[in-house]
């Protein structure tokens, strides 16, 4: 195969995406109306959950076992790539660790925006009931500033044991609540096993600011988890 064909088989792949788009959305017409579902959420999310962003009460309410879905989901990739660079990992006896140290500027750096990282994802997820935002969003930030002191101080480690008990405790505590929701409410994670509170205040929306505390833990410990595998296998290079 030579240069050209080498170039060319990219471009007609992407135009042969770029039809495809191009045939799904030369068709689409959006809905005029609501269907059953949406319209049910839009009208009876409010009243039922309390909760001020109604996207994020579906996520976790309605459609709460799609949320904790997509948490395994997360969890098995975390443990695919623990498992996976473990094997690859060089052997001991190699050279020793090949960073290089960080410079100044990062490491001041970090000592003063790590604690604001970690104070603005526990806000992002704690608010999710009230603003965008949620577990997910808020557990990224946080394994954001854990990515930020592993580049400040490549020589650093966290506990993998740690970083384990935290994402597990969070996980099965998640559980717990979603069958506290089938017990004493109207089903699995139902935020009702809490006081709805006040409309719009922090302490509202039953147990959606819990739950997106949990969630948040949990997906910034897998996060971090897959951080801390990549940069130890790097180290063993």
């Amino acid at each position: 195969m030579n240069f050209t064909t080498r170039k060319a088989i990219p471009l007609v792949l992407l135009l042969l995406l770029g039809s495809v788009f191009y045939a799904l959305f030369a068709g689409y017409t959006p809905d005029e109306t609501l269907n059953r579902s949406a319209s049910y959420y839009a009208s009876q999310t409010v009243q039922e959950t309390g909760a001020q962003n109604v996207v994020t009460a579906i996520i976790v309410t309605y459609r709460g076992l799609d949320t904790l879905g997509e948490v395994t989901v997360l969890f098995l990739t975390a443990a695919i790539v623990g498992l996976v660079l473990a094997h690859s990992k060089a052997p001991k006896g190699r050279s020793g660790s090949g960073f290089l140290p960080s410079g100044e500027l990062l490491t001041t750096g970090t000592r003063m925006l790590v604690p604001v990282i970690l104070l603005f994802g526990a806000y992002v997820f704690l608010n999710g009931h009230l603003t965008p935002g949620g577990g997910f969003q808020g557990g990224a930030i946080v394994a954001s500033a854990m990515l930020l002191m592993l580049l400040s101080d490549p020589a650093e480690r966290f506990s993998h044991r740690l970083i384990s008990r935290i994402e597990s405790s969070a996980g099965l505590t998640y559980v717990i609540i979603g069958l506290l929701g089938m017990l004493f409410a109207g089903g699995f994670l139902d935020n009702r096993i809490l006081p709805l509170g006040s409309f719009g205040s922090i302490l509202s929306s039953g147990a959606i600011p819990l739950i997106y505390a949990l969630i948040g833990l949990k997906v910034g410990a897998e996060f971090s988890s897959i951080l801390t595998s990549l940069i130890d296998t790097e180290d063993a290079q």
